[in-house]
């Protein structure tokens, strides 16, 4: 899902990647869209890289990218998904 980004000089241009499987990267788009109407931690994470200037399709990349990192760890540590783990707030992390 990671774009490429070309850099010469001064001109800088972000690309899309196109030796992905396709499938799975559509898949993880589709979860990332449908993940703003149920999940408030993603829609949180999403409305912050919009209001930071990203467009609608580098904000839901971002957040695609950020759902394969938390199903890793979830993977990765036998546990099931948390809302309030995988998407904490800024008082929790304050804590």
């Amino acid at each position: 899902m990671s774009p490429i980004t070309k850099a010469s000089g001064t001109r800088r241009v972000v690309l899309a990647r196109h030796a992905r499987n396709r499938r799975l990267a559509d898949a993880l788009y589709l979860q990332a869209f449908a993940a703003l109407s149920t999940s408030p931690g993603a829609r949180a994470f999403y409305d912050r890289h919009r209001d930071r200037g990203a467009t609608h399709h580098q904000a839901l990349r971002t957040l695609a990218n950020r759902l394969v990192g938390i199903l890793h760890g979830c993977l990765t540590h036998g546990t099931s998904y948390n809302e309030a783990t995988a998407w904490p707030t800024q008082e929790a992390i304050a804590a």
